[in-house]
């Protein structure tokens, strides 16, 4: 009886000790989660869309840097990043779980962007304690590595200037020359990140690589293109107007505002309505594409990842050239020039107006998508359903972009111009990207 006893202890010992030898599984809708946990956080500490972008970027890059090693359908980074030459190598044999090491990896850079670094913590110690319960050895393993991947990405991500850039002078509007950006209403804000052009590009040769041609030339003259272009942005709010709440150009216009702090002003009261930015927008699409592709792990991370990069330099190169061509908004001239008591339906962003950041970064990450998943993926948009926006369906990446850069013409805080010349400029950034990267095998 007694040995039938201790035969029966051995089997259970054995039995606990296979379970808690079970691999951790890591699952992209953790990936997802981690991204969206981000998202949320940004939306709390208020990031311009240059900065998101960089939130985005690096901890996407260090993770899939990660998924890479060994790997025979990724390529590493190292080398095709400007200053990216070395990742701590992986031991095959060292028992490193990568999907978990790349989360590690992810949710520790991420802390190091944020302002408010508890909620990372809070998100990444839920999942730390769950999986030191499923398996505590493979776990710490893979924890060591994932943080050691961290400190080298954290260390390249220092020196691309960003920190320079936080002390450098703001940007002056005091100018005689017509036609140069001012502040607008309703906070009369100075200029978001007129230095962010000088932030090391990662794959682009410079930020000015692809300069579009110059800007409209500013005229008050009823037959010059520029006024031409003034008075369509008018007419077009004037004929909306008219049309009421039902517009589908309006509707298109709130669904792509993606402005993350809008100034409300009620009485001698003013506060913030917190949005996404422009980039969580089409991280939001990325995570839509994943899914219904039922994306793997790696080739989730891969996606966040070239998509991420390509927003990086897409906001390099469009704010080279705000500030280059230092161009007015529409709400400031039909303001001072045509109707003193005009409002474009959205706020106006506080930087310059050449070329669309939206145009820009849309048929960036379009392209670098279409390039991923292929083209006439359709797809329903519910990004924007957190804040009150129904959802919207697209025949394909690029069709979302091509309405993402015309909401902005309809929002009446960008000419066509504008619009036009930064698709342009984006697909250039996007091609370049695509064609630069050589990710997947």
């Amino acid at each position: 009886m007694k040995s039938n006893i201790y035969l029966l202890a051995i089997i259970c010992s054995l039995f606990i000790s296979c379970k808690k030898e079970k691999s951790i599984e890591v699952t992209s809708d953790e990936y997802h989660a981690s991204i969206d946990n981000v998202v949320q956080i940004m939306i709390h500490d208020i990031f311009s869309p240059p900065v998101a972008s960089r939130i985005f970027v690096y901890p996407n890059i260090a993770a899939y840097e990660i998924i890479a090693q060994n790997n025979k359908n990724y390529t590493s980074l190292q080398h095709q990043l400007k200053g990216l030459d070395s990742i701590p190598v992986l031991d095959p044999k060292s028992g490193v779980n990568k999907p978990l090491a790349a989360l590690i990896a992810h949710m520790e850079v991420s802390k190091q962007l944020v302002f408010s670094e508890e909620l990372v913590e809070k998100f990444r110690d839920s999942l730390y304690k769950k999986w030191g319960d499923e398996n505590s050895d493979e776990f710490e393993v893979s924890k060591e590595y994932g943080l050691k991947v961290a400190e080298r990405i954290k260390k390249w991500m220092g020196k691309d200037n960003y920190k320079q850039t936080r002390t450098f002078s703001k940007f002056s509007v005091f100018t005689n020359q017509p036609g140069r950006w001012q502040p607008t209403p309703p906070a009369y804000m100075d200029a978001v990140e007129p230095h962010w052009g000088e932030i090391r590009t990662l794959v682009l040769d410079s930020a000015s690589q692809f300069k579009p041609i110059p800007a409209l030339a500013f005229s008050l003259d009823k037959k010059s293109t520029f006024y031409k272009q003034v008075i369509e942005v008018y007419n077009i709010s004037l004929d909306m107007k008219k049309k009421g709440d039902s517009c589908n150009e309006i509707k298109i216009a709130q669904f792509w505002d993606c402005n993350p702090y809008v100034s409300v002003t009620q009485g001698h009261m003013m506060f913030a309505k917190k949005k996404i930015s422009p980039g969580a927008h089409w991280m939001g699409i990325v995570k839509i594409a994943c899914k219904k592709t039922n994306a793997d792990f790696d080739k989730t991370v891969f996606a966040y990842t070239k998509t991420s990069i390509g927003m990086f330099e897409a906001f390099i190169s469009c704010w080279d050239e705000k500030y280059r061509s230092n161009v007015i908004r529409p709400e400031t001239v039909i303001n001072q020039h045509i109707d003193e008591n005009w409002k474009p339906a959205l706020q106006t962003p506080p930087f310059p107006e050449y070329t669309s950041g939206h145009s820009v970064l849309s048929t960036v990450a379009s392209t670098i998508l279409t390039s991923i998943f292929g083209d006439n993926f359709s797809f329903v948009d519910n990004s924007e359903l957190p804040f009150g926006l129904p959802n919207r369906s697209f025949k394909s990446f690029d069709s979302a972009s091509k309405e993402a850069a015309m909401s902005r013409f309809y929002g009446g805080i960008h000419y066509r111009a504008s619009i036009e010349n930064g698709m342009i400029q984006g697909k250039q950034v996007g091609d370049f990207v695509v064609t630069k990267l050589k990710m997947n095998k």
